[in-house]
């Protein structure tokens, strides 16, 4: 466990409700946590967050979908159908600074919720949202879902092995975890804003914003021309070359953008010649015979080792490097020296590895306090922080409005 003596966060201090389930919205409050807010994660009876039962993987019966998302939270568990669940809501939303939910349209309006209400309480109050298509437009009550944001923002258009060939999401949830970004990122917006003029204000992304925010290229290409790019494989719509060529042991990345490092990557292949040939001699030239150029290089390349060609381009200062699979990169020295890989202790999956924070400050970075929350495992802690006397949780969790975990007043605490 990373020591985290005099190490707050910058945004220690900052209290965040959390009412999100499976990824978009827990990103953005992990990313808030990471970086020393208070999130208290609240989950729904019964059951909690979907991601709980998302196994396999588990590690000791604790899922590691959930676990990986969650860390650094604070988790209660309430009824938010009951008007006594409603209010310990309502209560923790009134002291807090933000609140970060991704349920459909209308849900919380339904549970009189809505921010205009939340807001009357509590005028400085940063609200966010994420939806599948956002609060506006023709789709705006649509529920949303990652694949179909994919689909639906052209990226599923642009990722494939090429023409003909079946359509291809990107390999990861990435119009979740973008959205999540995009949240945190609005969310702070808005808080700055708060500091300056004292009120709050409501934030809303969408899984379809998120996934198009990563289609700049395809699109400058479609305003200049009209036309639409189509899946390439690992090539570039406009660089060559700029993809991955096969090794005599496995894949290379060569990232050629510029004049100068395709000179470079052609003096390290032995192939000077390329330079000057009219075919190749410009990146307009090099698009046009793309399929050649990949050819002559693949078949240089395919006579050593990833490892050799690696150390070829960096001493010529070309752009290169290995595709990797998921256990070699968790492996790689550069990640751990970056600490993207942490252990964090969990009350029953004792100490595990997970992903650390992207994002470093001169101050209190990777702030790791806690492993992600048991079911429950806070309710009568923050609860009691909102005022309820003990007899009062009690009876709260004998009404089913909340429920307390088993062992909650076993675990403390001892990374804080």
């Amino acid at each position: 466990m990373q020591s985290n003596a005099g190490r707050r966060g910058p945004l220690a201090g900052l209290r965040v409700v959390e009412l999100a389930h499976v990824m978009a919205g827990p990103v953005g409050g992990l990313l808030l946590a990471d970086m020393g807010a208070d999130v208290v994660k609240v989950e729904k009876l019964p059951g909690g967050d979907d991601t709980r039962r998302t196994t396999p993987p588990s590690i000791e019966g604790e899922s590691a979908s959930f676990m990986i998302l969650n860390r650094n939270k604070r988790g209660i568990a309430v009824d938010l159908k009951s008007p006594e669940g409603k209010d310990v809501v309502r209560r923790m939303i009134t002291r807090a600074d933000i609140v970060l939910e991704n349920y459909r349209p209308g849900t919380m309006e339904k549970m009189g919720l809505s921010f205009p209400e939340l807001q009357k309480a509590n005028p400085g109050l940063v609200y966010c949202k994420i939806t599948g298509f956002g609060l506006t437009g023709p789709y705006a009550n649509r529920a949303g879902y990652d694949l179909i944001s994919q689909g639906m923002s052209g990226l599923m258009g642009l990722t494939g092995e090429g023409p003909g060939r079946p359509p291809v999401k990107v390999g990861v949830p990435v119009g979740d975890v973008t959205a999540g970004i995009l949240a945190a990122t609005g969310i702070l917006a808005a808080y700055i804003e708060r500091l300056r003029t004292g009120e709050g204000q409501y934030v809303d992304t969408s899984l379809l914003e998120a996934s198009l925010v990563h289609t700049y290229w395809p699109v400058a290409l479609a305003f200049a021309t009209g036309e639409s790019a189509g899946p390439m494989g690992s090539a570039h719509p406009v660089a060559a070359p700029y993809q991955a060529f096969p090794t005599a042991d496995g894949w290379l990345n060569i990232g050629a953008m510029s004049q100068a490092t395709w000179v470079g990557t052609a003096e390290v292949l032995g192939l000077p010649w390329m330079v000057t040939d009219e075919r190749f001699a410009t990146n307009g030239a090099r698009m046009k015979h793309r399929e050649q150029m990949v050819q002559l290089v693949s078949d240089v390349l395919r006579t050593q080792s990833t490892e050799h060609w690696i150390g070829a381009f960096e001493r010529a200062g070309v752009p290169a490097g290995p595709v990797k699979n998921m256990k070699q990169v968790l492996d790689d020295p550069q990640t751990r020296a970056r600490d993207m890989v942490i252990r964090v202790e969990h009350p029953v999956a004792g100490e595990i590895e997970a992903l650390g924070l992207p994002i470093k400050f001169s101050h209190g970075n990777g702030v790791t306090r806690r492993g992600a929350p048991l079911y429950g495992q806070h309710t009568g802690e923050v609860l009691r922080e909102l005022g309820y006397a003990d007899a009062e949780i009690e009876r709260l969790a004998a009404a089913g409005a909340v429920h307390l975990h088993l062992h909650q007043e076993q675990h403390k605490e001892t990374c804080e």
